[in-house]
């Protein structure tokens, strides 16, 4: 997961100035997981609170009950890294995806909105992440072999796949398809776990070889939907 945000690569001032304050001086800020796309939490900024958290790279928000700013994780030590910062079409709202350390909600969930409508009953489990889904999973592998390919770190697997080239990619993806063919009919789910995931990756890394990005698959397997 790489970040877009970086302290001091804003102009504060301007971020500040292009906010639409309400009229006491805040501004609703909703806090989104970067890895999982999960909505965490709603909270409020003022200005001060908006500047702590471009200059620090740290979630800080403005508490109405107490008048204060609160940044935060800093009692319980969950604190929301910031990845990305951004203001919706009228300016009037912040979204913050961040990296959530712990639980975001003070009853110890990992998001906020875990009440189901007119009960008492909670979605998910206290002191639990939530999973993060293939998709996105295979999303974030993905940017990885991609940076990987670009910069070429020395000594990684991925950068020996790259350097061998496309016959030694397709002998690795047809060695891991007969592994998983292997694991099927051993009808062990450890190794048809193990066996597959070892199949995605060196299949995305033919995908990032050849240039197919995984929207277009997405797009292919789409347009077969009935």
């Amino acid at each position: 997961m790489n970040s877009r945000f970086e302290s001091g690569s804003i102009d504060i001032s301007k971020a500040v100035q292009a906010v639409k304050w309400d009229e006491k001086g805040l501004v609703p800020a909703i806090a989104q997981d970067a890895e999982s796309g999960e909505v965490l939490m709603l909270a409020y900024m003022n200005q001060e609170a908006l500047k702590k958290t471009l200059t620090e790279g740290k979630a800080c928000y403005f508490s109405r009950s107490r008048s204060q700013l609160w940044v935060k994780g800093e009692t319980s030590g969950h604190y929301q890294e910031v990845i990305d910062i951004r203001f919706d079409c009228d300016r009037d709202t912040i979204l913050l995806k961040v990296k959530q350390s712990g639980m975001a909600c003070h009853e110890n969930y990992y998001s906020c909105f875990h009440y189901l409508p007119g009960s008492e009953t909670c979605c998910g489990e206290p002191d639990t992440k939530p999973p993060v889904s293939l998709g996105r999973t295979l999303e974030m592998l993905a940017e990885v072999i991609k940076q990987r390919n670009i910069e070429r770190p020395e000594g990684a697997y991925t950068t020996y796949l790259f350097t061998k080239g496309i016959d030694k990619i397709l002998k690795k993806v047809g060695e891991e398809c007969a592994e998983v063919i292997i694991a099927a009919k051993n009808d062990s789910l450890s190794e048809i776990r193990y066996e597959a995931s070892d199949l995605l990756y060196h299949l995305l890394v033919l995908l990032e070889d050849r240039n197919v990005p995984l929207t277009e698959i997405a797009e292919e397997l789409n347009s077969r939907r009935k």
